[in-house]
């Protein structure tokens, strides 16, 4: 997979109309969501942002962040030759303001979906839901954490491939979300 292919230029979804608007270039804004934004929403964030080529801006965040990106997820990333330098746990808190930041789209990327802060968002964005397992969960005696974290990377190129290849400004509101729900569920 190429990851510096870059889909067209992006167009803003209109939360309120239910279509597209122009935003003079403005990246679409995504948040992926984890519970301790240590591994899968690290990686997440860090593939959009390369994969993207500047017409995404990825963001992520945890439910209870961890102190530190976890070691395999900045090993696997600078094996793949991405940026991790600005990578560093958040807290969703930190995304939750209204006029902060206009987030386009939040995507949970834990085991099952985030109900408890679905509604906080201000700006309506899309809510969507991407089941990984947490990598960091499993003991790693048999290196079964480092296959957990290969099988959880590659999986995340794939859905955020497909992802950034979505045709934006083809799509209304209510047809991106069906699209992006399905990326989760056919599990890419």
């Amino acid at each position: 997979i190429n990851l510096q292919q870059a889909p067209p230029m992006l167009e803003r979804i209109d939360a309120k109309a239910g279509a597209q608007m122009t935003t003079d270039q403005r990246p679409l804004q995504i948040l992926f969501l984890g519970s301790r934004n240590a591994a899968r929403s690290q990686m997440a964030e860090c593939l959009l942002n390369s994969i993207g080529s500047g017409r995404y801006k990825a963001h992520s965040a945890g439910i209870l962040p961890a102190s530190e990106v976890h070691p395999l997820a900045i090993e696997l990333l600078k094996k793949n030759k991405l940026a991790t330098d600005r990578l560093h746990c958040k807290d969703w808190q930190r995304f939750a303001p209204p006029g902060l930041l206009d987030l386009d789209v939040v995507v949970s990327v834990c085991e099952s979906p985030v109900e408890e802060i679905n509604g906080k968002w201000p700006g309506n964005p899309l809510l969507a839901h991407w089941q990984h397992p947490d990598p960091v969960a499993l003991a790693d005696e048999d290196g079964s954490m480092r296959r957990a974290f290969f099988h959880t990377y590659n999986q995340l190129v794939r859905r955020l491939t497909i992802f950034a290849s979505l045709p934006l400004n083809k799509l209304d509101r209510d047809a991106l979300k069906r699209r992006i729900d399905d990326i989760g569920r056919k599990g890419a």
